[in-house]
């Protein structure tokens, strides 16, 4: 996946964690991109770029320009070349024939990229920072705090998530229903809570609540104290 030149003391930061992810993401079919707002020669790939850049305060820039080197990066890991990526709104927007989403969090871009030919939804999220328990509340709805951590349910149970993951993999899940809702570039919801997560497997499934059909299954990585989610694909009805 390469994190390029300057960027291994960026990515040491957060113990390693990401080093495995490469393989483990392309079993699911995906290519993986890292970067680092540290690493060297972070510069827009052409004039849509630049415009949104500009614009941008410095730190934020170099989110952005992290990203999309990291998005260019998990496209050359599926084989796909790709110039300048622009933007819709807040939206990345790609040439034809290539997929890919992107993530950031402490100055670490990720991004997924699907194969050539891979019909399906691609989403990911990265979270380095942990949120608090009290942050459910704006996450989950009543009927997915079972999920948490620490929620008493009886030994042996399926294994349970902290708030941080179930976020992660909403967000994950947000940007992939985004595209198979066919509603253009915009959100399918205007919360997290609007999507429902329940277990699939040794994942998660996560379908919007106004449409259930409308659903993908999303693999939950822990990295360090953070968590790092990507939707592995379409799920059914009942996950």
């Amino acid at each position: 996946m390469g994190a390029g030149p300057g960027g291994g003391e960026a990515l040491s930061a957060v113990d390693g964690g990401l080093v495995a992810l490469g393989q483990l993401v392309a079993a699911d079919g995906l290519g993986l991109g890292v970067a680092a707002v540290s690493e060297p020669g972070l510069e827009p790939a052409g004039p849509a770029e630049a415009a949104a850049a500009a614009a941008m305060p410095p730190r934020r820039r170099l989110e952005f320009l992290a990203g999309r080197r990291a998005a260019r990066r998990a496209l050359r890991a599926v084989g796909l070349d790709c110039g300048e990526i622009p933007r819709s709104g807040r939206l990345p927007v790609f040439p034809p024939g290539r997929t890919a989403s992107i993530s950031h969090s402490t100055g670490i871009a990720v991004a997924v990229a699907g194969a050539p030919g891979r019909d399906l939804p691609v989403g990911c999220d990265l979270e380095l920072r942990p949120l608090p328990r009290e942050a459910a509340r704006l996450v989950l709805r009543e009927d997915e705090e079972s999920l948490l951590a620490g929620a008493g349910l009886p030994p042996g149970a399926d294994a349970l998530w902290s708030v941080t993951e179930l976020f992660s993999a909403k967000e994950a899940a947000w940007k992939a229903l985004t595209v198979m809702t066919g509603e253009g570039r915009e959100a399918p919801e205007r919360s997290l809570r609007g999507l429902r997560v329940s277990p699939c497997g040794d994942g998660l499934r996560v379908c919007l609540r106004a449409d259930p059909a409308h659903a993908v299954r999303v693999r939950v990585v822990r990295v360090g104290a953070g968590a790092f989610s990507y939707v592995t694909g379409r799920a059914g009805t009942r996950g």
